[in-house]
């Protein structure tokens, strides 16, 4: 994925973005007041993702974060309890991943000198990566196809395919056997 940046100004935000953004704040706190795994948890969930969710893909309770219009999730994805999404500058989450409890996910940070400006980019987590508890995933990184991310790393650039990286910064310690992959 292109590194692309967008600038925003929160002291700008137009209405329909204020309009979106509370029917969102509503949202999850209805999402994150309702009993998971059922109907009514999923039909929280439809209506927060809409088209953006993809068939047999899950996400524990609770959830946090901002601008979830902007979030893809593919098929067969699970996502464990307390994700953080800043979804300003979007994110593609594909088929087959595995993200669990605690993690960030941070499209957009803050000038250091005007706090009220977001520079924002999107995160894009490939097939069948696997994201370990408590990590940070920074603007504008992908994760590579069936990477690892190790428990409480911070991913300051992008990982390639296969790579397990651990740490903060998050480094590469290996390559997984990409022979090794059952692919369709």
């Amino acid at each position: 994925m292109e590194k692309v940046w967008e600038i925003v100004d929160t002291r700008l935000i137009d209405p329909e973005s204020k309009a979106i953004g509370q029917r969102n704040m509503k949202l999850l706190f209805e999402l994150n007041h309702t009993m998971p795994q059922t109907e009514e948890y999923f039909s929280k969930l439809r209506e927060l993702f809409g088209d953006n969710l993809g068939g047999n893909s899950y996400i524990a309770p609770p959830i946090q974060g901002v601008c979830f219009e902007r979030i893809k999730i593919g098929k067969n994805v699970f996502i464990n309890g307390n994700l953080l999404a800043m979804a300003r500058g979007g994110i593609i989450i594909e088929d087959d991943v595995q993200i669990a409890a605690n993690v960030q996910l941070l499209t957009n940070n803050h000038d250091p000198y005007d706090r009220a400006i977001l520079p924002c980019s999107p995160i894009h987590i490939q097939k069948g990566a696997w994201i370990g508890a408590c990590a940070a995933v920074l603007p504008g990184i992908s994760i590579g196809k069936h990477a690892i991310v190790g428990a409480a790393s911070v991913v300051t650039k992008d990982v390639p395919d296969y790579a397990v990286v651990v740490g903060n910064p998050a480094k590469v310690i290996k390559t997984l056997d990409k022979n090794k992959f059952n692919e369709d």
